[in-house]
């Protein structure tokens, strides 16, 4: 596990958006691994001026880890888990079982900075995360989405967590954003396909992480209602209205599109629909306006 460029950078953007660092609690130990020149400019870009000699202290003090760049994120306290004790983390616990009781409502932000897509018990690892946040803390994460075949257990789509980081398991989801892991690649803001009525779908040919920004607003039991993925939701929704059981026929999308359009608030266009594969199928991802929407930094 490891921050890069964009990594540092979004942590420094959490930080821009009100997320408290105070007490730090990561799911696995995180190393430094950008170069001192990368980190210079993620520093300069957040308003930090640092000297040759305090960026190389920065990325050697702890033999490479991040404790101290999560210092000057305001941290007093970094607290790691893993389970193993090969990178000597501060406490030993497999995420596939519950955390302990005494880690739960105890950190201001909880990061996963790419640990749980290797962690076959995702349920249980994810709730353990949302369950050690304290009220008004928030869940951090940089999870691979496309094009991370063999990497892990699994790579996450968006619809996921916009479906676990909802108000009945006691979370705002606060940004959702995607991109293409190169130095320097844009950043976009990801629909919620409950919103948009659709699934927000992506085809491209380099590898793409999602950054999640999710504040605790209420302490609830974790998946007390057990997520379930939107469109799929919908169509049970109208068919126990309706009082008509709907038996879809398949199609590329997974569902037959006259019944989408019969039964989702807002209908499918199929040229719409067309167009925007055409544009995915180019191999990165492009603004759309009903699905990514591009960050201007000025």
């Amino acid at each position: 596990m490891g921050l890069d460029s964009n990594g540092t950078k979004f942590l420094f953007y959490a930080k821009n958006h009100g997320v408290s660092f105070a007490q730090t609690a990561t799911v696995g130990r995180q190393k430094l691994i950008l170069d001192e020149k990368r980190l210079r400019e993620n520093l300069h870009r957040f308003g930090h001026n640092f000297s040759t000699a305090e960026i190389k202290n920065l990325m050697t003090e702890a033999d490479g880890f991040a404790e101290p760049f999560f210092k000057l994120l305001g941290a007093e306290s970094i607290e790691s888990f893993d389970a193993s004790n090969y990178e000597n983390a501060t406490h030993i616990h497999d995420f596939n079982t519950p955390v302990p009781e005494r880690f739960k409502n105890k950190f201001t932000v909880v990061l996963d900075g790419g640990t749980l897509e290797h962690i076959f018990n995702f349920p249980t690892a994810i709730k353990n995360c949302l369950e050690m946040v304290a009220l008004g803390g928030h869940f951090l994460s940089i999870t691979p989405t496309n094009n991370f075949l063999g990497h892990g257990f699994y790579q996450f789509s968006p619809e996921l967590y916009f479906r676990i980081l909802t108000a009945a398991n006691g979370y705002n989801l606060e940004h959702m954003i995607i991109f293409e892991d190169f130095i320097g690649s844009n950043w976009y803001t990801v629909a919620d396909p409950d919103a948009v009525r659709e699934r927000v779908t992506l085809i491209n040919n380099k590898p793409a992480y999602l950054l999640i920004i999710a504040r605790k607003i209420k302490d609830l039991p974790i998946f007390a209602q057990v997520p379930q993925q939107s469109d799929y939701f919908a169509l049970w929704q109208q068919s126990d209205e309706n009082g008509q059981a709907a038996t879809p026929a398949a199609n590329v999308n997974g569902a037959s599109p006259g019944l989408i359009r019969k039964t989702m608030r807002k209908s499918v266009s199929l040229l719409r629909l067309i167009k925007y594969q055409i544009e995915q199928s180019r191999g990165a991802i492009n603004e759309n306006t009903a699905h990514y929407k591009k960050i201007d930094w000025k």
